[in-house]
């Protein structure tokens, strides 16, 4: 192995570069003393981080430095959090404690240093651990923002450098982004971070179509430079006329948003039309900046004709994050649809900083969406008694949703995430308005608690005191409030029925002449399949648990010795599974070894696929695809069950079900002709065929045995060129 040589003075050399670098940044925000709270900050993260390295061999100050920049810089953030932003490691990492940091730097200072550090400690096996960590974070949020937003910094610069990790430990990383941290800065106001930390993700979880995407706008770019140059001429020029000073430039769109446009409407990269927007932004005075962007849009729709159902202003009402902006879609010179989007310094600048920007602003800004972002998340936080992986879930559920706006009779506006129904705007109102909902009426009209609401709806809720939260209301709500107080309302329900059932239980052991004590409940518990006492306790209250399911149990106690028996030889049959199954063809953990597995159905992975092991509770090693849809969530919250896996040989004997989808135009033979590439030249099982032609236009889903990527690839390739067809896809599953 290459033996590293450190060149200290050089190193030291660049810690002084890059430390200067971040006063320059720091520089706009700076008070009196604030450099000597940042130099001394500087001074101890150095000397706690000295031997450490980071996996690229460079010191692991460069680390801190570089998301203290990434604070001041990308972000807009003052002293505080600069100086947490260098010490975001510490406490974590190194022998100082939290009390040190308060002595030296103040409470607030160790209070957002506490919720940047990981949990440590003893978890509940069910639980996840980094659930609890985010919650944990969150928790801090709801007293301070600066938290997430250093906690943003920090994973941008370890997705920013990730490449000299393990495999496993980017795809763990990445996963975790795209599913939490993107969401999360897109929450926040935060669209460049946002892009790029999906993009990133990307770039590990499919690399194969990132590269392809990059490779392909590579190409383009030329070419699109001249079309975009051609397009804001003329504005410029009317812009200039009318002495409205503002900057027009064409801005590409990230990678990420171009797959997922290719992915949702199933088009190639050559008919995604809207590779890049047209920016717009205007100098003017706040008071006057709605007007100036509707004359600008006057302006850009003289000159080329608008998208009438593509027009979305949120001038007149921001989105929930603080997000203004006027976006139109027109008809460019050349046939081809432009995104145009008109805002002004400060509404831009709100967009690229988000929440510190927002900050800064709020004095002008009448919009206050992210104050009661911020009070909803200390909602569903105030539920003490929430399993961390469904507080995880309802949150997430409301990070990425599009807002539409509901009256109350009086007129008052409420935001609500897309999708809300009735109940959700009863729970939004207040949580025993919505405990108590019946019905309610949508512009006059009675309709029932899951209809869902409309941008604009006028709603008026009907109560009775008679009424409770019942258990199919979360099967329709979709806000994270509703979903946590229906909950918490159900949990209380459950408990007081099943100190009634305890009650029952102990008399019916009685009388069988049962011990009641914790080991037998545990074995009855376990012998119905229930997961804890209080749901023994709750069906035998209930009636599902009577004396006759009882006497099973004693009649399975004085089996136990068979059911031992049996239990031996299961294991043995399994071992003659895994024997006679052809286990050679994954190896999996970090050894490699040769074990049971079963590949996930959700995306049926193929030799040649990038593939990972999850550890499920009851059903063994399942195998997924990197790409795969649940991946993200897996990876995310179950990371400890991650386990490496990769194919023995893509050469492999026996065949995979994995699925195509085709769309072209319908035409007599065209199911002949497919069929006959696949069986005939292929010599590939066709499993299923469903097919559906609607108004001249063929869509196939087939499900056929492959052996590997190479011979699907090739496959495909080959589809692409029967007549007719316009688009050839491998989708994930039957389901």
């Amino acid at each position: 192995m290459e033996e590293y040589v450190i060149d200290i003075e050089a190193e030291n050399k660049e810690i002084r570069k890059r430390y200067r670098a971040l006063l320059r940044a720091c520089k706009p925000t700076l008070q009196k003393g604030d450099k000597q709270e940042i130099r001394k900050a500087f001074d101890l993260a150095l000397e706690s981080h000295k031997e450490m390295r980071r996996k690229s061999g460079e010191p692991y100050i460069y680390h801190p430095i570089a998301v203290a920049q990434i604070a001041a810089e990308e972000i807009g953030l003052g002293t505080t959090s600069i100086v947490c932003a260098l010490l975001h490691d510490v406490v974590e990492d190194t022998s100082i404690t939290l009390e040190e940091i308060e002595a030296r730097f103040g409470k607030k200072v160790a209070r957002i240093i506490d919720g940047l550090t990981k949990i440590s400690g003893v978890f509940d096996p069910n639980s996840s651990i980094q659930a609890e960590n985010f919650r944990k974070m969150l928790l801090t949020l709801a007293d301070d923002v600066r938290v997430i937003l250093i906690k943003l910094a920090d994973r941008l610069h370890n997705m920013r450098t990730m490449e000299f990790m393990a495999r496993h430990k980017q795809l763990k990383i990445a996963s975790e982004t795209s599913y939490l941290y993107a969401p999360l800065a897109h929450r926040l106001g935060l669209y460049a971070i946002k892009s790029e930390l999906e993009d990133l993700s990307m770039k590990y979880t499919d690399p194969d179509t990132y590269k392809f995407i990059a490779k392909k706008l590579n190409e383009k770019k030329a070419e699109r430079e001249k079309f975009i140059a051609d397009f804001i001429s003329p504005v410029k020029e009317i812009l200039l006329d009318q002495d409205i000073k503002a900057d027009v430039f064409g801005r590409p769109k990230s990678i990420h948003s171009i797959w997922n446009k290719m992915r949702k409407k199933s088009i190639p990269f050559e008919e995604v039309y809207d590779l890049f927007a047209i920016r717009v932004i205007i100098d003017t005075e706040y008071e006057k900046e709605k007007t100036e962007c509707w004359k600008v849009y006057s302006i850009i729709t003289d000159l080329y004709r608008p998208n009438p159902d593509r027009l979305r202003d949120w001038v007149s009402t921001p989105k929930g994050n603080g997000y203004e902006s006027l976006h139109t879609t027109v008809m460019g010179p050349r046939g081809q649809w432009v995104e145009v989007q008109i805002r002004t310094r400060r509404m831009n600048e709100i967009a690229e900083k988000g929440f510190a920007a927002h900050w800064k602003y709020k004095e002008s800004s009448s919009d206050n969406g992210l104050d009661q972002w911020i009070q909803k998340v200390r909602d569903v936080l105030s539920n003490p008694e929430q399993n961390a992986l469904d507080f995880l879930d309802d949150f997430k559920m409301n990070l990425f949703s599009d807002e539409i706006f509901i009256f109350t009779p009086k007129g008052t506006l409420i935001q609500l995430p897309n999708g809300a129904t009735a109940l959700d705007f009863a729970f939004e109102i207040h949580s025993d308005i919505g405990a108590t909902c019946i019905g309610a009426k949508v512009n006059h009209k009675l309709v029932p608690l899951s209809h869902p609401l409309q941008n604009g709806d006028q709603v008026e809720i009907i109560t009775s005191s008679k009424q409770t939260p019942k258990e199919d209301w979360l099967s329709f709500v979709v806000t994270a409030k509703a979903k946590s107080k229906i909950k918490s309302s159900l949990k209380e329900e459950k408990r007081r029925v099943a100190e009634d059932g305890k009650e029952i239980l102990e008399r019916k052991m009685k009388s069988l002449k049962l011990t009641y004590n914790t080991d037998n409940i545990n074995k009855i518990a376990n012998f119905f399949k229930y997961p804890s006492s209080q749901e023994l306790f709750y069906n035998v209250a209930k009636g599902v648990i009577d004396i006759k399911n009882l006497r099973d149990y004693v009649a399975s106690e004085k089996s136990h010795e068979l059911a031992q028996n049996q239990f031996n030889s299961h294991i043995s049959g399994l071992v003659e599974k895994i024997d006679k199954k052809n286990a050679d063809t994954i190896l999996i953990g970090d050894d490699f070894q040769k074990l049971d597995y079963t590949l996930a159905a959700c995306c049926n992975p193929i030799p040649g696929d990038d593939i990972f092991g999850f550890l499920t509770v009851n059903e063994g090693i399942k195998i997924h695809r990197t790409s795969c849809p649940n991946a993200s969530k897996l990876m995310a919250n179950y990371g400890y069950r991650i386990l490496k896996a990769k194919w023995a040989s893509s050469q492999i004997d026996h065949s995979f079900i994995t699925g195509i989808r085709i769309i072209g135009i319908d035409d007599v033979g065209l199911v002949n002709k497919l069929t006959n590439v696949i069986s005939q030249e292929f010599n590939v099982n066709i499993r299923s065929l469903s097919i559906s032609s609607n108004e001249g236009i063929f869509e196939g889903n087939i499900m056929v045995n492959i052996h590997n990527i190479d011979q699907l690839e090739s496959l495909i390739n080959r589809l692409k060129l029967v007549a007719g067809i316009t688009s050839v896809t491998r989708y994930e599953s039957e389901n």
